[in-house]
């Protein structure tokens, strides 16, 4: 799944619940934990395995449920001592990575190319396409119904995060001002 894919299912999972407990649209600092943690596993992974030779795949070590479960306990337990719902929210975005990359494998019967979720207790799968640059994958991508079907989600998601305010993007806007008026200080 692409890193906007992996956004869009993230979203679609969180901002419906998070409206059915609070009745509200997700928090600006919540959402972007959400975001950062619907692409926490392949920030880590793809570039240690790919680059640095140090996992044996870009789907290993943060695409493992193991991983998933004690990174989660972590944020979620910081996220609740600093009573903020940030730690659940990228808890969230993991959780749904996981699930995002699992998907079509699962729905095919592809069990093989299931195996990077219990890994290191099952090894990984063959290396695919997958397996190369951000790059060579960009210049591979085409419109298939897949890729079709993630751009209408993205769009569908988009309109969601419209209607819940944008929320977010205020946030990252006080932070660069923030930033910029203390450089002029400085």
């Amino acid at each position: 799944m692409w890193p906007w894919g992996h956004l869009a299912v993230g979203y679609l999972l969180y901002s419906p619940a998070v409206r059915a407990k609070t009745g509200r649209a997700p928090e600006g600092v919540a959402a972007i934990a959400l975001a950062l943690g619907t692409q926490f596993p392949d920030l880590f992974d793809k570039p240690l395995a790919w680059y640095l030779d140090v996992l044996p795949h870009g789907r290993s070590l943060m695409h493992s449920v193991f991983a998933l479960v004690v990174v989660s306990l972590v944020v979620i337990r910081l996220g609740r001592r600093y009573e903020s719902p940030a730690g659940a929210a990228f808890a969230v975005g993991h959780a749904s990575h996981l699930a995002g990359d699992a998907l079509r494998p699962l729905l095919a019967g592809d069990w093989a190319n299931l195996t990077f979720l219990a890994w290191p207790l099952l090894p990984v799968p063959l290396a695919t396409i997958e397996d190369t640059s951000l790059v060579a994958l960009l210049t591979r991508l085409t419109l298939s119904s897949a890729a079709f079907g993630e751009i209408l989600l993205g769009l569908s998601v988009v309109l969601l995060w419209v209607l819940d305010g944008r929320p977010g993007l205020q946030t990252i806007g006080r932070l660069v001002r923030r930033e910029s008026q203390e450089k002029r200080r400085h």
